[in-house]
This record gives C-alpha cells, structure tokens and sequence, in this order.
C-alpha cells in the first residue's frame, strides 16, 4: 500500500513542473500567435487607410480640376452676357433714336400744319371782317326799306279801313257777319272735299282689303269644306216592340224612375210606335241614358239594380269616348304638348252644342280655317290652329262653373300654361277686348266662317225675329232715315233716307256711324252689310 501511495506522490511531484511547464508554453504560443494577428491587422488597416488617403487625394485633384473648368466655363458666359448687353444696349439706343427722330419729324410736321392752319384763319378772319361790313351796309339799306315798308303799310291799313267801310256799307254785312259767311262756306266745301276723300280712301281699302281677304278665306273654305248636322236636345230609341215599353216603365214605374234617377235625363213615353224619346239639355246625360238603355233592352233584364250598373258602364264609355274624341282631334290637327287633361276638356266639347252646331267639329274646323289662313299670310300656323282648337274651351264648363264662356276659356289656358298670344286669342274671339294680334284676328275670322257657313247653326223664330226688329230699330235712330229694311236674314239692311236732309256727302258718314252702333249693340256671326240710298224724284204734270 505505501509503495503505492509512494508511487503516486513522486508522479504528482514530478507531474506539477511538467505540467506547469507545458502550460507556461501554451500560453506563449497563444500570446505569440494573438500578437501576431494583431499586427497583421493593423498592417491590413494601414494600407486600406493609406489606400483611402490615395483616393482622396484624387478625388481632390478632381474637384481642383472640375473647380477651375466652372471658372473658366462662367468666366465665358459672363464674357457672352456682356456681350449681349452691349448689343441690346446698342439695339435700344438705334429705336430710340428712330423714335426721337420720327418724333421730331411729326412735331415738324405739325408745326407745319398748324402755320398752315394759322394762315387760313387769318384769311377767314379778313373775309368775315368783309362780310361784316357788308352786313352792316346792308343792315342799313333794309333799316331804310323797312321804314318806307311800314310807311306803307300805314297807308295800306288806312286804305283797308276805308275799303272795309265802303264795303260794309255797299254789302250790308259788318266784318263779324262776313266772317261767319266765309267760315260756313268753307265749312260746307270742307265737308263735301273730307266726304269725297273718305268715299275714295274706304274704296280703294276695301277693294285692296276685300280682294286680299277674298282670296285667303275662299281658300281656306274651300279646302275645308265640313258637313254640318245641327244636333237637337232629344234623342230616339228605338225598341224592338211596344211590349218592351212596359218592361221599362216597371211596376208601378220603378224602372223608369230609376233610370231618370240615375241619369238625370227625362224619358218621353208616348204613342210613338217602337221608339222611347230621352230628352235632356245635357247632351253627356242624354248619350249615357241612351247607352245604358240601349244596353238593358239587348240584355232584357230591367231592374232597378240591373239600371245602376249599366247606368256606371254607360257612363264609363262615354268617359272613355270623350277622351278618344280628344286625342282624335288632337291627332289630325298635329298638335303636340297638350297636356292629357286638356284633351279630357276638348272631348268634353263633343257633347256641347252652340246653336244646334256642335262645338268640338265647330273647334277644329276654326283650327283648320286659322291655320290655312295663316300659311297664305305667311305666319306660324302651328300657333294659329292650336288658339283656334282652343278658343271655345270654355263651354266644356259652362254647364258647372258659373261664368262667360270666354272668361273660362281664358282660365283653363293659363291654368295649363298656355301660350300669352293663344290666351289672348280666346279672350278676343268675340270682342271682349281688341284683339292686337294677327293670330287672334284670325282666330276670329275663322270662328265667324264656321258659324256662318248654311246649315251650321240653328235659331229659334224669337231671337231671329227680335235681332231683325234690333237692326231696323238702330238703323232708323239715326236723324234723315226715312226706311229700313233687314234683309237676307239679318246680313243685309237697306235704309232709304230722305234727299232733302241727308246730301250724297253725310251718306257716307251716317253708313259709317250706323255700322259703328250696330257693331256696340249687337253680337252676331258673320258680317252685315249696310247700304244707304237716297233717291231724288222730280214730280210735275202736264195739262
């Protein structure tokens, strides 16, 4: 055991320097080899530092280099801007001297004119200073003149005084009295002269007017040429046989009470074989009454609910109709823009009549007529049709809103906006203002066509009768006339007036104050033509 422990004290002993030793090497050659890394890399970072000191000394000789080129480079443009500035400086100097030279010439020049003008001046000065005394000589000549002139004139007056005398004495008139003679002398003459020119202008007028007026409306008839059928307030249904009247009657007259409740219109139940009469004012009334019994005498069952049904699709259809009726006339007129519910209003016109005329043809004719005239004149006729389909539009609510036909007419317009020239022509149609257009003109020439025209219009034997007592009780107001005669059914009227009151001169003037009464006074369709005459008779005898 001891020589083992002996053992190992001896290799621990000798082990220790060993071990030193090899350590103290170790780390020398460690030291020597970080010693000599180092200094590799500090001999690696000198010669890049060295490298980098090469580089920018040429990078400053570079800029050195690029340093004295810009010097060079501005010391040249500044040589080539002076140069410039000499040369504009040089170029300015040259205008300015153009223009002091050119100045100095226009100066010249007017220094020139106005010598020129002062010389002239100086001529008219010595021409006047002539003048005026010449002026002066002649001032006193006519001084002198008009002495001796109104030396005369003195003695003129005296010898106008004493002729004045003379003559007063030798005519037995005085100066007051003559004057009065003269002025109704020339009085007379002047009213002979003013009547004869009156009766010249008004012919040459009314042969230019008349011939030009002639020609449009004979034109524009006889491309329209309408066929009338004078409508009444009555119309017939026929029945398939008299059975069917009690049918409709009802027991004890429930039907016919239902219907005539329904619709508002009357039914005329008489004798008439195979035909009841439906009479009403309301031509819409009248049409729905006539539908809807139409309608219950095909289908056979009359009762009072059956009524009230077809009475609502009568009335459906004639909605529906009037419409149609609308639009159609729209269509052949080429109108465009008219608002929808003005076309219900023009259809309404359908079932109105005037004068047993009905209003919606008598409405388009007008716009036809209008519009034909207003081509030949030249003007828009475009605007000429639509015031003449428009200008009755009013008596499609007459029979509901209270009011002139014309005052309603005037209000649907400008409630749709209307046309300022078409509202005026439907407010001037008959004469309730002056109408200052050409449109409303012809509006109103196209509108007394239609009506005039035979057939057209229906009127009863009272009002025929009391417009003609109207026309000969106007005619015969007027002092002188001694007859009147209405004739042609009211378009003509000839008054005799008495020869020895009224000269061939005031016939003239009393035509023309009758017609201006007649046309205050009256209203009617087309014109009247008044003639004058007065006749001279000599009377005598032989014995």
């Amino acid at each position: 055991m001891l020589p083992v422990i002996l053992s190992i004290i001896i290799t621990a002993v000798i082990a220790v320097p060993v071990a030193f030793f090899l350590g103290d090497r170790h780390r020398t050659n460690i030291t020597a080899a970080a010693i000599g890394s180092a200094e590799a890399q500090a001999k690696k970072i000198v010669e890049e530092a060295e490298k980098q000191n090469r580089d920018a000394a040429l990078l400053v000789d570079d800029a050195k280099r690029t340093l004295d080129e810009a010097e060079r480079a501005a010391d040249e443009k500044k040589k080539e801007a002076v140069l410039a500035a000499k040369d504009e400086i040089y170029a300015l100097r040259q205008d300015a001297e153009k223009e002091i030279k050119d100045s100095r010439a226009e100066v010249t020049r007017l220094e020139k004119r106005a010598l020129q003008k002062e010389e002239s001046l100086d001529r008219k000065l010595e021409q006047l200073e002539r003048k005026d005394e010449q002026l002066e000589k002649k001032h006193s000549e006519i001084d002198k003149r008009l002495k001796a002139i109104d030396e005369k004139h003195a003695e003129a007056e005296a010898l106008r005084a004493q002729q004045q005398t003379r003559l007063e004495e030798i005519a037995g008139y005085t100066a007051e009295q003559a004057k009065e003679e003269l002025l109704r002398t020339i009085e007379t003459e002047v009213r002979h002269e003013t009547a004869q020119r009156i009766i010249e202008i008004e012919s040459q007028l009314k042969e230019e007017a008349d011939d030009r007026a002639r020609n449009i409306i004979s034109l524009a008839i006889q491309r329209c040429a309408a066929e009338h059928s004078t409508e009444a307030t009555v119309s017939v249904v026929p029945l398939p046989s008299d059975d069917m009247k009690g049918r409709i009657i009802g027991r004890e007259g429930r039907n016919i009470r239902s219907i005539e409740q329904a619709t508002g219109v009357d039914l005329i139940i008489d004798d008439t074989p195979e035909a009841i009469t439906v009479s009403s004012f309301d031509p819409i009334r009248r049409e729905v009454a006539r539908l809807a019994l139409e309608k219950l005498i095909s289908d056979g069952r009359i009762h009072p609910a059956r009524i009230e049904e077809t009475v609502d699709k009568a009335k459906k259809e004639v909605e529906a109709s009037i419409k149609q009726a609308g639009e159609k006339a729209v269509f052949e007129l080429g109108i465009r823009g008219m608002p929808p519910d003005l076309i219900k209003l023009l259809g309404r016109l359908q079932y109105r009549t005037s004068y047993g005329q009905n209003v919606l043809q008598h409405s388009v004719e007008v716009a036809y007529l209008a519009g034909i005239m207003a081509d030949e004149l030249g003007i828009d006729s475009t605007m000429a049709k639509r015031a003449g389909l428009l200008h009755d539009i009013g008596k499609a609510m007459t029979q509901e809103v209270e009011g002139s036909h014309v005052q309603l007419g005037v209000d649907i317009a400008r409630k749709y906006k209307e046309n300022e020239e078409i509202i005026h022509a439907i407010e001037a149609h008959h004469n309730d203002v002056e109408p200052h257009t050409i449109t409303a003109i012809l509006v109103q020439a196209a509108d007394a066509v239609s009506a005039a025209r035979p057939g057209a219009r229906r009127e009863d034997l009272e009002a025929y009768i009391k417009r003609l007592q109207k026309l000969e009780e106007i005619s015969g107001s007027f002092p002188g006339v001694e007859k009147t005669f209405a004739i042609s059914a009211g378009r003509e009227i000839r008054i005799m007036v008495k020869p020895e009151e009224v000269s061939d001169e005031q016939m003239v003037i009393t035509a023309r104050e009758i017609v201006k009464k007649i046309e205050e006074s009256l209203e009617y369709p087309g014109q009247i033509k008044i003639n004058v005459i007065r006749e001279s008779r000599a009377v005598d005898y032989a014995k």
